[in-house]
């Protein structure tokens, strides 16, 4: 049986500056809170194929599951909050500021 499609945001890496981005509408956001929840499977699916056309200003597109929880977005998945933070071999960038 397939797993039934969960709450998820579009996500990649801005071409430029490598930050992590999020969809929002048609324009990229650099915060998670800022990002489009996206319910609908198909939905999702027909804007992944878009955000993924968009390779002069991103790279390495994807859906990934989220917990909107109390007006929260939350990752579900250790992995996107590590991404979020930067690289993790010293403290430099976002990481400075955790």
């Amino acid at each position: 049986m397939p797993k039934s499609f969960e709450p998820s945001v579009i996500t990649a890496n801005a071409l430029i500056e490598g930050d992590v981005v999020y969809l929002r509408g048609s324009d990229w956001v650099r915060d998670l809170q800022d990002a489009e929840v996206l319910t609908d499977e198909a939905d999702a699916q027909l804007r992944l194929i878009e955000a993924s056309a968009r390779s002069a200003e991103v790279v390495g597109v994807y859906l990934t599951a989220v917990d909107p929880k109390q007006g929260q977005i939350q990752t579900t998945h250790f992995r996107e909050a590590f991404r979020a933070t930067g690289p993790s071999n010293y403290a430099h960038g976002k990481q400075e500021n955790v």
